[in-house]
């Protein structure tokens, strides 16, 4: 079969020919129709990450859509999303015309939303869903506010948060591009995340209009910190990622007083029954127009370019790699 092989850890996959997929018990052959390219599959392949150093050669992917070609649980032809362990534990991933895929993994879909929108969401808005719902707690009414609004989570949580009935939904980010991309998966209102901390509380509490009840935060760093003095009494703050930074700073008197709550996040705490009911919950709020993505199809035999505009920054929009 057709794949993208990484040879070296930290070098750039290579289009060419892989050994196809030979499942184990308990596992199916998928055909992948879509798979994103996430940062965790250049955290995986660089050789550096706390997963430790891939056994090579390997194909990337930790998630994608397809059907099944083979399984012992679900009928050929089932359409499904599923989630791989590529660059985490020894086996190939979803940049290839086929993967083998744990049962447990996989997801049958019966919605109707296109293959690619949905590999778009994919893991971003499981994380997304699960921090708003299972972590956040949102209540309907509540007003939230999106850190990394532009990005796939931040997408995700803007439309998620409008599907769950929040009051308002105020979307922060620091390029014109990606607050418009929020404010095309409906948030309320947009913020630039510039300017000093004390500034960038008082804008957020004035754009959430003197409420706000919940932060969804992949990026924490300074936007986290003017957050969490923005929130009102009772607010939370749920991480779930440390795009600008691994530090934040927060008052002692300002949790104590509001009684806030931080609470972190990980996808990796999900067993695969509840990932595989926010993926289900995710694919009919897409399928409704109520939840995407912004995502550009790219053949996966450009995968070296598409892994090079990951790797340089954000390529504005998720890349979707489809065999």
């Amino acid at each position: 079969m057709r794949a993208a092989v990484l040879h070296t850890p930290g070098e750039f996959p290579e289009y060419g020919e892989h050994p196809d997929p030979v499942p184990g018990p308990g596992a199916a052959v998928v055909r992948v129709t879509a798979a994103p390219l996430v940062p965790l599959d250049l955290l995986c392949a660089s050789g550096t990450s706390y997963f430790g150093r891939p056994a090579v050669p390997y194909v990337p992917g930790v998630q994608g859509v397809g059907v099944v070609e083979s399984s012992d649980d679900l009928d050929p032809g089932t359409r499904v999303w599923f989630a791989t362990q590529a660059g985490m534990a020894p086996g190939d991933g979803s940049l290839a015309q086929r993967c083998a895929v744990r049962t447990e993994d996989l997801v049958p879909l019966t919605t109707g939303v296109p293959d690619a929108a949905l590999a778009a969401l994919g893991l971003s808005a499981v994380a997304a869903w699960m921090s708003l719902t299972w972590r956040g707690g949102l209540r309907p009414g509540e007003h939230v506010l999106v850190l990394g609004a532009g990005g796939a989570v931040g997408q995700a949580a803007v439309g998620a948060a409008r599907s769950f009935g929040a009051g308002r939904v105020v979307a922060a980010a620091r390029s014109v591009a990606a607050r418009e991309r929020a404010l095309a998966a409906g948030a309320d209102a947009v913020v630039a995340t510039d300017g000093d901390t004390d500034a960038l509380a008082a804008r957020f509490a004035d754009a959430a209009g003197g409420r706000l009840d919940l932060v969804v935060d992949p990026v924490f760093g300074p936007a986290a910190t003017a957050a969490a003095r923005a929130l009102s009494a009772g607010g939370r703050l749920v991480n779930l990622g440390g795009a600008s930074g691994d530090v934040a700073d927060f008052s002692s008197a300002v949790l104590r007083g509001k009684s806030l709550s931080v609470l972190g996040y990980t996808n990796n705490a999900l067993t695969p029954a509840e990932r595989a009911e926010a993926v289900t919950a995710i694919a009919r709020e897409a399928a409704a127009g109520r939840l995407a993505v912004a995502h550009e199809q790219v053949p996966l035999a450009d995968v070296a370019a598409a892994w090079r505009r990951q790797a340089t920054g954000d390529p504005g929009v998720r890349l979707v790699l489809t065999p």
